[in-house]
């Protein structure tokens, strides 16, 4: 593990560095490293020198930086970047230029993070694998035959290769902590609302969330502190203040009371991945934490609320892309109706197609009750089981994924056994809670095994405090 980014910041403060070393220091590890693994869709080396020695003229002339001026990071491709391409690994926005910057995105400009560039995801986030890429897979550094999980592929495995270890994803249904998982590196979803979605473009508004990947959950700490707070732009956007994340990772864990949940202790959950979570609950339980088995009995009706919910929404997100305002437009149509569809069948990847289909049906007259407003109904019922849950704990443990990560193509044929890989992540996006996983271990084959922890709504202090001292006591 190199220098977490909390670390090189002291160094860039004290210009042991300057932020022109540590770019051109990085530089050729993430190109070699890139060619490798395919983490990016879009580099700027050009830009992110010509940053750092802005940063460094700053800084030599006595202007006032932040503290996390000169840091490198990494960007999702579905973030807007003004005048930098954002196509959501689409053939769609294959050439789309955002004329604005994500409000996360001009916060870590202001704070002086420096973009090394766009990294590669299933297209418009819908995927666990990244082969639903419609430019190329990313790789798992931890074994370039295996998936590196998703959506956000390439901001995990650039994470776990420290190319660099900062870096921004989006979590739908477990789109930041599954590839943490399978990497293994730490990523957080934040609450919903806690972190503003203006300028991500959408897949599922009411579940979509943006989060940070890290090597350590103290820098995870540190870039919540960045991008967290209210957003005028976002009208889900929560008005609670921001606590100081860094700060509340001090103190001790004695008497954190911690739910494990019987039911995400099941049959078909990988026996070595069971076993380093059982491990990485003890470690809990030797650092102060008492742990309570909990019941959370709506759990079994997450992937299909998911998919009733995330389909429907993506349907509506996505009847945009007709080929009339911006993106990818069919060139040789005989009139309006037949360039959209045309626009469509060339612009989208099957995946997308299938849930646009999935979604169109459940949201259809005569399906809708029967569907959408059910799954609704019992999206309120898991979000109520966890409600109860944390009046009796304060954080809850499961296993991040019930596998390890798979080979490419083992699941492509098989879109149920795909979705499943989200199985125990993806309650945490219906409920809008709070969800990180940490590396508690490697498997025979060694391979990465995350452990999840799961907290209440704007819980994020307690969550990232209990996951950062996991990890310095565990070392995983």
């Amino acid at each position: 593990m190199q220098d977490s980014a909390v670390a090189l910041a002291k160094k860039l403060q004290s210009k042991e560095v300057s932020a022109k070393e540590v770019v051109q220091d990085l530089l050729p590890r993430l190109e070699k490293t890139n060619e490798e693994i395919n983490a990016y869709v879009t580099l700027l080396p050009d830009e992110a020198l010509k940053q750092a020695e802005e940063i460094d003229g700053k800084r030599a002339r006595g202007e006032a930086l932040g503290p996390w001026a000169g840091l490198p990071i990494g960007v999702k491709d579905l973030l807007c970047t003004e005048g930098v391409k954002t196509t959501c690994s689409s053939k769609m926005l294959e050439n789309f230029v955002p004329p604005y910057d994500a409000t996360v995105v001009r916060k870590i400009k202001d704070a002086g993070f420096i973009i090394m560039g766009k990294t590669n995801m299933d297209e418009f986030a819908m995927g666990s694998s990244s082969e639903n890429s419609a430019f190329f897979t990313t790789k798992n550094p931890a074994d370039h035959t295996r998936v590196p999980g998703g959506s956000s592929a390439g901001a995990a495995a650039a994470s776990a290769a420290g190319i660099p270890v900062l870096n921004l994803g989006s979590d739908t249904g477990g789109s930041i902590r599954q590839p943490a998982a399978f990497c293994g590196c730490v990523g957080l979803k934040p609450t919903y609302g806690r972190v503003s979605r203006y300028g991500l473009i959408a897949f599922a508004s009411s579940l979509d969330q943006i989060g940070p990947f890290a090597q350590t959950v103290e820098d995870c700490a540190m870039l919540m502190n960045v991008i967290s707070g209210h957003d005028p732009m976002d009208g889900t956007s929560l008005s609670h203040p921001v606590p100081d994340y860094l700060k509340g990772l001090e103190g001790d864990l004695k008497g954190l009371k911690i739910g494990i949940p019987k039911e995400y202790f099941i049959e078909g959950l990988n026996a070595e991945v069971r076993g380093e979570v059982e491990k990485g609950i003890q470690t809990l339980e030797s650092i102060g934490c008492e742990t309570v088995e909990v019941s959370l009995p709506h759990t079994d009706y997450g992937i299909a609320v998911y998919y009733f919910v995330c389909t429907a929404e993506a349907s509506s997100n996505l009847a945009r892309y007709d080929g009339v305002v911006y993106g990818h437009r069919h060139m040789d149509a005989t009139d309006i109706v037949d360039m959209a569809a045309k626009t469509r069948a060339e612009g989208f990847g099957d995946e997308v197609k299938r849930r646009i289909m999935l979604g169109t049906y459940v949201l259809s007259s005569g399906f809708y009750d029967a569907y959408y407003l059910k799954a609704q109904r019992v999206r309120r019922l898991i979000k109520q089981d966890f409600d109860q849950a944390f009046q009796k704990v304060d954080l809850i443990v499961t296993p991040t994924t019930p596998t390890t990560a798979f080979k490419f193509g083992d699941k492509t044929d098989d879109p149920l056994s795909m979705y499943l890989a989200d199985v125990f992540t993806n309650s945490v996006n219906l409920a809008g809670i709070g969800g990180i996983s940490i590396p508690c271990g490697n498997d025979s084959q060694g391979l990465p095994v995350g452990l999840q922890l799961i907290g209440p709504a704007l819980g994020e202090e307690k969550l990232l405090k209990a996951a950062h001292h996991f990890q310095m006591a565990h070392g995983g």
